[in-house]
């Protein structure tokens, strides 16, 4: 097997005949960047001590900032000061600066909302047993103040580390360990996604076989013998251990000993697709660490908030959004290319199967599914589902509805009649369902979404498979504070328009 040379960049030559398979693939130089996480982490430390003065002074100043009072009580004061301590304090317990915590996923937010709590108990027990007399306005305003500006503060420092590791900064240099076909597969699938963090510099294979998919593969460094030497010689610091036999416990366990003489992160990666890390926790039996995977929340009491937070939140939205709905409907029906009714009415399928009728404005003409057919082989498209981005019997104002997905906004109506959530997988066509294989049936055990992390991945630019694949992430990871943050990303994915067609 021929190696490579350590180094950013992947230098071509004719003896080198793995390396020339990658001739023509657009190879994307990973710098190192050390020590970045621990700086990423201080700063969140100042950033939520910025966060809690902030939340305390605004409540000093609204509880008793009034004229007829020139001077802020002492205590007060004492108080507002104390309080970014005691922030910062109330995360760190709550483990919300722990690395593996932090970067992605909703776990970090999760964690400050608890905090937010944790904070306004503590202060309750604390005020009853030392019989203080604590402005109720004051902690009602600090503490759900810091809380909601925390979220978001951390939610828009995350988002510029993410921008980073999307321009290859800050990632982390990973060596694969694995057989050709699971590394080539999971190359595809980390350079897909920019959002992990995971920049792959090369990896270490059983043998010199690479199973006809050299093109596929990144620079190869050598076999399982040698992953300590690659990690030196690429200047990698995480290696992930992709599932294969030749690496049992005794073999791992060695690794282990060899990369913690340079403190480089060891990763085994499971089989188990699609759960995330709070489903998982390691139980060690007789010395064997076993993986306990908890079943996704589908019923009980978590589903009855989510439905509970559905009603309301779709029912508050109509009411903002009532004026913006009568402006629509009256463009849609009276507007050019396509006059008619404005409200759109088709069956889609829902929860276990069940089918309801689902509510959009309309943005074709209103012969557009009797043109459909003449459309067929224009597909833009795999899988089940039609879509064009160019397509003739979309009206000038329902381009315009898509491109700002306000077509979308009656279905807040059977959010509201408990067809639909506000987040969850895309409501399918009972013709799409009826293709189905078994496995994306499981996306109908909850309800569909009048948005979910279709929406918010790309919309209408992904594959049928990469779509299904996210509707089924939802489906087996389901929290509120997911709901929460997939909510906030759709703004953004709306204003950038990208995928809307």
């Amino acid at each position: 097997m021929q190696t490579i040379d350590p180094g950013w960049d992947v230098g071509l030559s004719d003896d080198k005949p793995e390396v020339n398979a990658l001739r023509g693939q657009q190879i994307r130089a990973v710098a190192p960047h050390p020590g970045w996480r621990g700086r990423y982490a201080r700063r969140l430390v100042l950033l939520d001590w910025v966060v809690g003065l902030v939340a305390a002074a605004s409540a000093l100043f609204l509880r008793f900032g009034s004229s007829d009072i020139p001077l802020f009580p002492q205590e007060y004061l004492l108080l507002t000061l104390l309080f970014p301590l005691a922030w910062t304090g109330t995360l760190a317990i709550n483990r919300a600066y722990e690395q593996r915590h932090l970067f992605v996923g909703t776990d970090e937010y999760a964690r400050v909302f608890r905090s937010g709590l944790g904070l306004t108990a503590t202060l309750a027990i604390f005020s009853f047993a030392f019989d203080l007399r604590l402005a109720r306005g004051y902690v009602i305003i600090a503490i759900p103040l810091a809380t909601v500006v925390d979220v978001t503060a951390r939610y828009l420092f995350r988002r510029m580390l993410h921008r980073s590791w999307a321009r290859g900064d800050r990632l982390h240099r990973v060596i694969l360990v694995g057989h050709a076909r699971a590394v080539a597969d999971t190359t595809r699938q980390l350079r897909h996604e920019s959002h992990h963090g995971l920049g792959i510099v090369g990896a270490c294979l059983p043998s010199a076989t690479t199973d006809g998919l050299s093109a596929a593969l990144p620079p190869i460094y050598g076999t399982f013998d040698g992953v300590a030497a690659a990690v030196s010689r690429s200047g990698a610091d995480t290696v992930v251990v992709l599932s294969c036999p030749e690496i049992d416990g005794a073999a791992l366990r060695r690794l282990a000993w060899q990369l913690e003489r340079d403190d480089i992160d060891l990763i085994v990666a499971s089989t188990l697709v699609d759960v995330a890390g709070d489903r998982t926790t390691i139980r060690p039996v007789e010395g064997l660490p076993m993986l306990h995977v908890e079943h996704p929340r589908l019923k009980g009491s978590s589903r009855l908030v989510k439905a509970a937070f559905d009603r309301v939140g779709a029912l508050l939205l109509l009411t903002l959004a009532a004026p913006v709905l009568a402006a629509v409907a009256l463009a849609v029906m009276f507007g050019p290319g396509g006059r008619g009714p404005s409200v759109f009415r088709q069956e889609r399928v829902g929860k276990d199967g069940r089918l309801f009728v689902l509510y959009k404005f309309r943005t074709m003409v209103v012969n557009a599914e009797a043109r459909l057919q003449e459309l067929r082989n224009l597909n833009d498209t795999d899988g089940e589902l039609f879509k064009m981005r160019k397509d003739p019997r979309v009206t000038p104002v329902g381009r315009w509805l898509r491109r700002f997905s306000l077509d979308e906004l009656p279905q807040l109506v059977n959010v509201l009649k408990g067809d639909m959530s506000l987040v969850g997988p895309r409501p399918p066509l009972a013709k799409e369902v009826a293709g189905y294989p078994a496995d994306m049936r499981r996306r109908l055990v909850v309800k569909p979404g009048l948005t979910g992390l279709w929406q918010v991945s790309g919309r209408s630019d992904l594959s049928w498979e990469e779509s299904i694949r996210l509707d089924l992430t939802y489906v087996e990871n389901w929290t509120l504070s997911m709901d929460i943050a997939i909510l906030a990303r759709t703004a953004s994915a709306v204003v950038r328009s990208s995928g809307a067609y």
